[in-house]
């Protein structure tokens, strides 16, 4: 990881948000804080949840990660912040990233006013890892 880019966003480079930002390189798994916390807790057991959670505002803030509300158990993170797309599996919340471009419009009326700038789509279904449990089950 490299802390200069960093640096430019004014964002006091202390260890644990050096091990937070070390965490969500090049992560796609979407972490929640809850599982960001977990995850640094042996190598910063007095680091807080608290601290996680400033952190990712931050980010979040600086443009650096983007929060996904597509959880309604937790909030989720994703350190990729170019557009794109997810794919959500219905049984264990993984979240898998689409990078595959749909353009949308809007007509007229369906935009009520609305100067559109920018859209998300999010798609449903079974991980692989699911349907092989659940056909173990039955």
């Amino acid at each position: 990881m490299k802390e200069n880019k960093y640096k430019d966003f004014g964002f006091k480079l202390t260890p644990q948000r050096l091990a937070i930002l070390g965490f969500l390189e090049g992560n796609t798994s979407h972490p929640s804080a809850e599982e960001i916390d977990s995850a640094l807790s042996e190598k910063f057991p007095t680091m807080s949840l608290a601290t996680v959670y400033n952190t990712l505002e931050t980010l979040r803030q600086r443009g650096l990660v983007r929060e996904l509300s597509i959880d309604p158990d937790k909030k989720r993170f994703d350190p990729n912040v170019s557009p794109h797309n997810h794919l959500i599996c219905m049984e264990c919340r993984r979240v898998v990233d689409v990078q595959e471009n749909f353009p949308l419009s809007l007509g007229l009326q369906d935009k009520a006013g609305f100067d559109i700038i920018g859209h998300h789509v999010e798609f449903y279904g079974i991980c692989p890892e699911c349907r092989r449990a659940a056909a173990h089950t039955t």
